[in-house]
């Protein structure tokens, strides 16, 4: 009997032994992993699937990571081995990782690091500076976080991976900006031209503005451009022309936009007066652009003219963006130009006079990642058909019928419209120089009957809320703390999140904000769809009429029944009715000072002529194909001030995610949303918080003790049970 348990034990130990290797083998050959995240951070979304698995090249990542960096850093990099382990997951032999040991053992220098730092060099990846704990000491530690995709001949470098943030976000765009590059570079027609206006006759006055380095900065040029010809698969063709000759370059200016450069005699340096160019010109079928060489600024300090010369790494950079916008990689959208409406670039006058700029730099720069602005003169062009989207943001001047027209017809053809406006022009040129507050005059160009017609109205009020950001000056010899009720704090009870694009945006804020309201009458419900995207608190109100948003002399109602939630934001889809059915054609109308002489007037056509004008439509589209309508009513909400560069504040979010979905990519959207780092705590009452918080201090202390005290019990009757068993 005891033989037989023996080997009984020693089969089981054999058995549980096997099972435990082929558990293990299993483990190895099929992979899985369970991401209980809500938000599924730590899983590959479904457009960084589709990246990968579309891949029709190999393509290769590089990491250059320092070993044994403390928190956070060393979280980053568990993290980046994870992330791109499901990449390759989903990309099979197309997509390859490798993680290079860049670390010197022990403080000594090894061969293998050694090489492979200069290879992490030689793609630009360098040491960045980081601060570390040790001995009870702070010190700081160079450290490569860095690494470089690499599809054919394209390299996308990434310098410094401090965050985990947006790190998804950041690797599936680049794969995929990576990817249609290729596609767009195997597809041209014809060369990229890059002609290089560089004069020698440049050298001789090149000592006196302080640009020694200037004769050899065209042999510079040169390699950079050609580096780039190889990595863009040979497409660029290079040329140098040095030119002085005053009618060639006079003909430059004309044709090219190209500035000349022109100097005195210098009599005291031998130096005869004379003229050159200094700049490159990129060219593709009928696209130009062009890129100074020689840039001029004022000393602050000394208020001289300091002149500089382009950075040759730097204009590889320059180069290679604007040939992507050129042949088109990315998706073309349409920003309005002209018309009073805020500009992509600040208004270098307004801030010489001390007035806003205006501009709107930060969105320019996260737009163009993705996408090719196009500006649109509706007084000199029409809308380009095909154009997925066109952004309208907040015009102060009036608009013809004839351009209004052109808007009309754009949405008719299925073009997606942003309009992202103001209830008022703020004009601070005369009252805010004399210490007075500004004037708010309302804004009425046309575009409101329009999209009135449409179903969508903006009110001349702006919204005051209780809720709103809240300003804090630790300088300030009064009150340190101020509510600015102007800039409403939109918190994620009044955020619909759920259309995809809007999925976990837990907050916004938005600044001088109008009510959207729809207008029923004109919205067919069985054919087009209105969708809230934003309100503010119930605890808000408007001010109208007189407009004075200076913080002291805003003071909530006395009254709650005054206060109410308001509409900011609305998004309408579906297939709309033109503004310009049973109307006749609009026709531009041509200023006077465009006529040079009376043989330029135009001649009265026949009743019955058919002919055709280019500018003209010889029809209007009476509904559209389907299109969608994004109405917001704070244009403050696209300034640099409510937007960061990195892209990853809600705010930023937000925008960028309209932008997408307009553009039909709100895969993208999701992605770029996914890792939002801005969770709340629900907002309680103050008698629940007590009763959490008491329970928190006594009610688990005493759970613990009754959970003890039921152990005891359990186990002295099972004492008690054991005792009488063996009794008889």
């Amino acid at each position: 009997m005891g033989n037989f348990s023996l080997k009984e034990k020693y089969l089981k130990f054999f058995i549980y032994s096997i099972v435990i290797v082929l558990i293990n083998i299993v483990g190895i050959t099929l992979f899985f992993r369970l991401d209980l995240t809500r938000d599924k951070i730590y899983s590959l979304s479904d457009a960084s699937k589709t990246v990968a698995r579309t891949l029709s090249e190999p393509l290769t990542i590089k990491v250059f990571f320092s070993k044994n960096l403390p928190a956070p850093h060393n979280n980053t990099e568990r993290y980046l081995r994870d992330l791109l382990e499901e990449y390759a997951a989903q990309g099979g032999k197309y997509f390859n990782y490798f993680f290079y040991d860049v670390t010197p053992d022990e403080g000594t220098s090894t061969q293998t690091a050694d090489e492979n730092r200069k290879m992490a060099e030689d793609y630009g990846i360098q040491p960045v500076q980081i601060q570390i704990m040790e001995n009870d000491e702070i010190k700081f530690k160079n450290a490569y976080m860095g690494l470089v995709i690499i599809n054919g001949d394209l390299v996308e470098r990434f310098g410094a991976i401090t965050s985990t943030n947006n790190l998804e976000y950041y690797l599936t765009t680049a794969i995929q900006k990576m990817n249609s590059k290729i596609s767009a570079l195997l597809n041209l027609k014809e060369k990229v031209h890059v002609d290089m206006y560089l004069s020698a006759s440049l050298n001789t006055i090149a000592p006196l503005i302080g640009l020694d380095q200037l004769p050899m900065m065209g042999k510079k040029i040169q390699e950079t451009i050609e580096d780039l010809n190889h990595k863009s698969l040979g497409v660029i063709e290079f040329n140098h022309i040095d030119m002085s000759d005053r009618e060639q370059l006079k003909e430059i200016e004309t044709k090219y936009n190209i500035t000349p450069l022109t100097w005195p005699d210098f009599p005291q340096e031998q130096i005869t007066a004379g003229q050159g160019a200094a700049e490159i010109l990129i060219r593709y079928k009928d696209q130009t652009t062009t890129i100074p060489l020689i840039s001029s600024a004022k000393h602050p300090l000394f208020q001289t003219i300091v002149y500089q010369m382009a950075d040759p790494s730097d204009l590889e950079e320059q180069v290679n963006s604007v040939i992507e916008k050129l042949i088109g990689i990315n998706m073309e959208i349409g920003f309005l130009a002209g018309f009073g409406a805020h500009s992509l670039v600040p208004d270098q006058m307004a801030m010489m006079q001390g007035r806003p700029a205006g501009g709107m730099q930060t969105l320019n720069a996260l737009i163009s990642k993705r996408y090719a602005i196009k500006p649109v003169d509706l007084k000199d062009f029409r809308i380009p058909d095909g154009m997925s989207c066109l952004m309208i943001t907040r015009p102060t001047e009036k608009f013809s019928d004839y351009e209004l027209f052109q808007i009309d017809q754009a949405l008719m053809k299925g073009t997606n419209i942003a309009y992202i406006t103001d209830a008022f022009n703020e004009n601070s040129s005369q009252q805010g120089n004399m210490g007075m507050p500004p004037q708010f005059v309302p804004i009425d160009t046309g575009l409101e009957k329009l999209f009135n017609h449409y179903g969508v109205e903006i009110q001349k009020a702006y919204i005051l809320d209780k809720q709103a950001y809240v300003h804090r000056d630790p300088r300030s010899r009064g009150p340190k703390e101020q509510i600015l009720y102007f800039i409403p704090h939109i918190k994620e009870d009044n955020i619909n999140q759920t259309p995809a694009f809007m999925n976990n945006i837990k907050e916004l804020y938005a600044m001088q904000a109008a009510p959207v309201t729809l207008v029923p009458e004109n919205i067919n419900t069985e054919k087009i769809t209105a969708t809230k995207l934003l309100s503010s608190s119930k605890d808000s109100w408007l001010m109208e009429g007189m407009i004075n948003l200076t913080p002291q002399y805003i003071t909530p109602p006395a009254e709650t029944e005054n206060m109410q939630s308001y509409d900011l934001a609305y998004l309408l889809s579906g297939e709309f009715t033109s503004y310009f059915k049973g109307k006749p054609i609009p026709q531009k109308q041509i200023a006077e000072e465009e006529m040079d002489d009376e043989e330029d007037a135009p001649k009265a056509l026949p009743e019955d002529s058919l002919l055709e004008d280019k500018l003209l439509e010889t029809r209007i589209l009476e509904t559209s194909k389907p299109a969608k309508i994004f109405v917001l009513s704070s244009s403050q909400m696209l300034q640099d001030n409510m937007l960061d560069p990195q892209g990853q504040t809600t705010n930023t979010t937000f925008i960028l995610n309209v932008i997408d979905h307009l553009n039909g990519k709100d895969d993208i959207a999701q992605l770029r949303s996914k890792q939002q780092q801005y969770n709340p705590i629900a907002e309680t009452t103050p008698f629940l918080k007590n009763i959490i918080k008491t329970f928190n201090i006594i009610g688990l202390p005493v759970l613990v003790i009754l959970f003890g005290l039921g152990v005891l019990a359990k186990r002295t009757s099972r004492k008690k049970k054991i005792a009488n068993r063996f009794k008889g």
